[in-house]
């Protein structure tokens, strides 16, 4: 009885006018650093807001400006129109360098995911050494998923939201291809021995203390 009284006075509120909607979504959108799920939009607004459309007409109103509305995997949030990302250069700060086994190994997660350690290795065609993986963990660039249903049950890896947002992609599907990979110095352009993705492209010139650094288990 007391649920019913709650519902009809939630009943007794009406939701915002549309534009409104938009604009506390707009607000919460470029106050929030990460981006936010629609879900945790609608447990933000008031009661009877939708917060999926809001964002269909908030996404529309951002076309061609400055600023754009985009969806990072299944969150969403305020980014910069990515033709102008060369203006952010002066404000980017590299604090860390991948190596090129750090880059395959990216590479590799997020163009076969979930893929397991063992899999990654036969692509690469050399081992993947723990500090490789745990600096993709520590970025939160990959996290672990489900095990697969094989004999030992090994652990897969699959690319984070993280990742997605910080490469301004949608979606995995988003990817480019190995061709705009290698163009972008990210790949080298010896074919692989046999696997989807190359071997390093340092791997003949680096010393046996730098494979062992990058390679060894």
């Amino acid at each position: 009885m007391p649920e019913d009284i709650d519902q009809k006075e939630e009943s007794l509120f009406e939701a915002p006018p549309m534009g409104e909607q938009e604009r506390m979504v707009e607000a919460i959108l470029f106050a929030t650093a990460e981006p936010i799920t629609v879900r945790e939009l609608e447990a933000r607004l008031p009661h009877g807001c939708d917060p999926a459309e809001a964002l269909v007409h908030l996404r529309k109103r951002y076309e061609g400006r400055g600023v754009n509305v985009t969806r990072v995997g299944d969150a969403w949030a305020i980014r910069t129109a990515a033709d102008l990302g060369f203006l952010m250069q002066k404000e980017t700060v590299e604090t860390r360098k991948l190596s090129r086994a750090a880059i395959e190994t990216l590479a590799i997660i997020a163009y076969h995911q979930p893929v397991t350690r063992a899999e990654i290795e036969e692509i690469r065609g050399v081992s993947v050494s723990r500090g490789t993986v745990d600096q993709l963990l520590e970025l939160e660039w990959i996290r672990f998923g489900r095990r697969k249903m094989t004999p030992g049950r090994p652990v897969t890896f699959v690319v984070t939201q993280d990742f997605l947002d910080h490469f301004g992609l949608e979606s995995a599907r988003d990817l480019p291809g190995l061709k705009e990979l290698r163009a972008a110095g990210l790949l080298e352009n010896r074919p692989p021995p046999g696997g989807d993705l190359p071997r390093d492209a340092d791997d003949e010139d680096e010393s046996a203390e730098g494979q062992s650094e990058l390679f060894e288990d």
